[in-house]
């Protein structure tokens, strides 16, 4: 197992040195970065979600699903109050970057691509379950945490973001049983397969802006990596097998906790008035050491499982 799952996140990486030498050659530009984050936040995105719910109607699954949700609002709140116990600063803007650098990660462009190569079909389902209450939390509670002020959250982006659009038009397309024509599946299909391609580009790219080095020299930096790519998977996977979670889920729930910190972080941090520096130096980090730490963190979950 461990072996599989090593061997995928390689891959992912090998992607990502792609994306970071097309940055230093002048290949990928920040222009051509915003337009491939687009491309795959706005259009990939629902499609995933919906091809993942072209499927036979079963309340089996409806009822998983639902539960998915329930699973994965726990999950970000025993998050969220782990950050608060634990961590502390003195400098409040570097307290909310460290905070939601540890609670809020890359479930979208690092997990999603391994969900579906991993678990398949099903673990893409619950990923995108994972991806809509992150979406949810983010707007809400995660913009007042980077913020400082309630007067920033937006209700509108709660439910109007390509995450749910996507599966309210998934969920349509389930419960209903509409019959998709080949045609038309092929062409999701199409656009769904640049999902792991794309976002890992993306990531070299900004990768390739930083100086990774400085954040060795940051110690509640290091501290707060290790929280989000160690503890806290690790202390989701209790949780989740003391309430009698098994199987595709578990391992997905903890495919989407143990990604490196979101690359959000860092566009919060800027338009927010946070600690920008320190959310690059957690973001290139994090993402650097996932090689090593969500191999063996998935493979311990499906040995659970």
């Amino acid at each position: 197992m461990l072996a599989t799952v090593f061997s995928q996140v390689t891959i992912l990486m090998i992607m990502i040195a792609v994306g970071f030498i097309a940055a230093k050659t002048k290949i990928m530009t920040a222009e051509g970065a915003r337009c491939c984050t687009d491309i795959a936040l706005i259009i990939v995105t629902p499609c995933v979600i919906i091809k993942s719910l072209i499927r036979e109607y079963s309340h089996d699954i409806m009822k998983s699903l639902a539960f998915a949700f329930v699973v994965t609002l726990a999950v970000q709140v025993l998050m969220i109050l782990l950050s608060r116990i634990i961590l502390h600063s003195k400098d409040k803007a570097r307290e909310r970057v460290l905070r939601f650098g540890t609670i809020f990660a890359n479930c979208g462009f690092m997990s999603l691509p391994l969900q579906q190569v991993i678990l398949g079909a099903d673990g893409t389902l619950y990923g995108s379950a994972y991806i809509i209450m992150f979406n949810l939390v983010i707007w809400s509670y995660g913009v007042f945490l980077i913020s400082g002020d309630k007067k920033y959250i937006q209700p509108k982006k709660l439910f109007i973001n390509p995450g749910i659009i996507g599966l309210a038009v998934g969920l349509v397309i389930f419960i209903c049983s509409i019959p998709i024509p080949q045609i038309l599946y092929s062409a999701i299909d199409y656009i769904s397969a640049i999902y792991t391609p794309l976002p890992m580009l993306i990531i070299g790219y900004h990768l390739a802006q930083n100086n990774i080095l400085t954040a060795f020299k940051d110690f509640k930096c290091i501290f707060a990596i290790i929280l989000r790519m160690i503890i806290y998977p690790l202390a989701v996977i209790g949780f989740l097998y003391i309430i009698g979670v098994r199987g595709t889920l578990l391992v997905s729930v903890v495919i989407s906790v143990s990604a490196p910190v979101a690359a959000i972080t860092t566009m919060f941090s800027s338009k927010y008035g946070a600690d920008t520096p320190l959310s690059v130096d957690m973001v290139s980090l994090s993402t650097v050491i996932s090689i090593v730490t969500m191999p063996l963190v998935i493979t311990l979950a499906q040995y659970l499982a």
